[in-house]
């Protein structure tokens, strides 16, 4: 704009010459050589020139003030577009870090909602946890997921890794940092532990022999229920970030949900499977044990037995101490035959309906199936159950039977126990009866 402007200037001084200048000249030279009066209209076209030129000069110095301010606006719009492109950019950057992030979790969500049970979801918690964040950044991170029990309520540790590995923790109950979590059910971040006025180093390290530089701690939440804490930790200070700890409570969103998740499943399989008074397997889940069994035991040409058994007058235990009293019995007796069975292997002893109990014994022969009965109920003869204050004894009647002397196939076989079992309520009860 400025060199158009003395383009512009130069041309105009150039065009008053020829315009004036020349005249001016030879009017100049005549006044001198012809007429000295002549210096009046010399003057008059002097003073003409002076006018121009400061006419000119004022054009010349708005024409200035205005690209000056012309100037300005343009670099300050300037300004205004570099923010904004630097605002956008750092926008898109962002965004670029949200998707990517949101990418990570829907992997991640997916891979949990893989998993059906606690320990499956816990291994695959902390192994994930420790690709997406310590993975990058070297093997020495450890990754802890402390849960709940869900029936004893105990804190302890569900899994644990450090690298591809995983790893045996001294404090299997937690140190001070996961205390501290547990306690305010906030996010910790710990940059250096032996700066960190909050803690005692020295007693944490009595409690493991880990060396804990720094961590990132966050608590898994459902609702009002705490389900525990999901920790990485590293032995060198400062090795963790802001950006880590809201990461890391990223997951642990996912976490509670898929542990939650995991824990209904299996307290649902459990219901499926065991009785809930007695906590034995049910009618259903024998079914189809038995049948699984026979066909293992056809293919090995081995024998396989199965015992019935009945509550000795249980229905007189019910009218004269009430129901609850009968429950009293029939876990009393449930937790007898648990206890008894417990050391052999493969057996199953199931609720088969009401006071009625059935045991499968694998790779068990009828005349030991028959020596085990007799043992049980012995046991159970001898138990005392206080109801109401009253010292009381329940007996048991035991049917046998065997595979495949009694019975070729499921049904069969259990047919064959069930009227031993008759044969011994007819007997007088309180008898293992068998073919």
């Amino acid at each position: 704009m400025i060199p158009l402007l003395k383009k512009r200037s130069s041309e105009q001084v150039l065009y008053f010459l020829a315009l004036f200048g020349f005249p001016l000249a030879f009017f100049f030279h005549f006044a001198i050589k012809q007429d000295p009066r002549f210096f009046i209209n010399l003057a008059a076209a002097l003073f003409c020139l002076i006018l121009y030129f400061f006419y000119w000069g004022k054009r010349l110095s708005a024409y200035q003030a205005e690209h000056n301010f012309k100037s300005q606006d343009i670099f300050e719009s300037r300004n205004l577009v570099t923010a904004e492109i630097a605002a956008e950019t750092k926008a898109i950057a962002a965004l670029e870090d949200k998707i990517a992030l949101l990418a990570k979790l829907k992997d991640l969500t997916e891979l949990l909602g893989q998993c059906l049970y606690t320990l499956d979801t816990s291994k695959m918690l902390t192994n994930e946890a420790h690709r997406l964040i310590a993975a990058g950044k070297g093997s020495e991170a450890t990754v802890i997921l402390y849960l709940f029990h869900a029936k004893t309520g105990e804190f302890g540790i569900s899994s644990s890794q450090k690298g591809l590995n995983r790893v045996s923790i001294k404090s299997k109950q937690g140190d001070a940092f996961d205390r501290w979590v547990v306690k305010t059910l906030q996010p910790l971040l710990v940059e250096d532990s032996r700066g960190d006025y909050r803690f005692d180093v020295e007693k944490i390290a009595g409690e493991d022999s880990r060396v804990v530089g720094s961590l990132i701690s966050v608590p898994l939440v459902v609702g009002q229920r705490t389900l525990g804490i999901l920790r990485v930790d590293h032995p060198r200070e400062k090795f963790f970030t802001t950006d880590d700890l809201r990461f890391l409570a990223a997951i642990a969103d996912l976490a509670a949900v898929a542990v939650e998740n995991a824990q209904l499943y299996e307290r649902a399989e459990q219901l499926a499977i065991f009785d809930g008074l007695t906590n034995l397997y049910q009618r259903r889940y024998l079914m189809g044990r038995i049948a699984q069994e026979i066909s293992r035991h056809v293919r090995r040409q081995e024998s396989l037995a199965f015992l019935m058994m009945d509550l000795d007058k249980f229905k007189d235990y019910n009218d004269r101490f009430g129901h609850v009293a009968g429950d009293i019995v029939l876990k009393t007796a449930a937790m007898a035959m648990t206890d008894y069975f417990s050391h052999i292997p493969g057996s199953l002893v199931a609720r088969y309906g009401g006071e009625e109990f059935c045991v499968l014994l694998p790779d068990c022969s009828k005349t030991k199936a028959a020596e085990l009965a007799e043992g049980l109920r012995e046991k159970i003869a001898g138990q005392t159950i206080f109801l109401r204050r009253e010292r009381t004894r329940v007996t048991i009647s035991i049917g046998v039977a065997a595979f495949p002397q009694d019975g070729r196939d499921k049904d069969e076989l259990i047919a064959q126990a069930d009227q031993s079992l008759y044969r011994a309520k007819e007997q007088g009860r309180n008898r293992v009866c068998y073919v």
